[in-house]
């Protein structure tokens, strides 16, 4: 079967994954891009936004593998604009017909509107628990690796329901003081996951959890 994974889920020392007051002008809240800035700096980055990827950076070996076999992604509303997006018709998505994913999406929301194309990505609008979610997203990944994208709400939906396979955080040397954190009421998480660790000369350690077989 498919796995479910998470990628470059970034966290601040004090455990938030982004900030508080998003907006539209505030994608990640208070914490503006502190928590990405390593990303920033990664030819993966910055073949994303179209431009010359450059030479790769020790951070390249983890963020580049958010893509490699993935087949759809799962995100959260959050994720997909700011508040209040719903009650405009015309939003696209933070990223217009531009989007990075090239893979449809699933966008759970309490506000399901039917299905809508930005470039080559197809966006469906679902309300549904996770274990529901993961069905209708393995429907749409032709046997491929489905990719929790976040935010931290999604991800921590998807652990508290065991259900991620694959979970890379990269731990950011910021202290935050408010957001939303990825980790409430998941004590004990570790003990499900194998855990490596490697730091880099950007100041972040990247920590990839693997689930551990489950009893049958």
């Amino acid at each position: 079967m498919s796995l479910v994974r998470v990628h470059n889920l970034a966290v601040s020392l004090d455990g938030f994954a982004t900030g508080a007051d998003q907006s539209l002008e505030a994608p990640f809240g208070h914490a503006g891009m502190r928590l990405m800035e390593w990303f920033k700096e990664t030819a993966t980055f910055r073949a994303n936004m179209g431009g010359d990827p450059g030479e790769p950076t020790p951070d390249d070996a983890f963020a580049g593998r958010w893509r490699h076999g993935i087949g759809v992604e799962i995100m959260g509303a959050g994720k997909f604009g700011p508040p209040g997006w719903h009650d405009d018709p015309g939003w696209r998505g933070w990223w217009g017909e531009d989007t990075p994913f090239h893979t449809p999406v699933i966008v759970l929301t309490h506000r399901p509107r039917p299905p809508l194309t930005a470039g080559d990505t197809t966006f469906h609008f679902l309300a549904a628990p996770p274990a529901v979610a993961l069905e209708a997203a393995r429907e749409l990944a032709g046997g491929l690796d489905v990719r929790i994208g976040g935010g931290p709400t999604v991800v921590n939906e998807f652990l508290a329901a065991d259900l991620i396979d694959l979970l890379h955080v990269v731990v950011v040397p910021v202290v935050l003081g408010r957001g939303t954190s990825p980790w409430a009421g998941l004590d004990g998480l570790e003990e499900r996951f194998a855990s490596e660790s490697v730091s880099t000369p950007s100041g972040v350690t990247h920590v990839t959890f693997t689930r551990r077989a489950r009893d049958s």
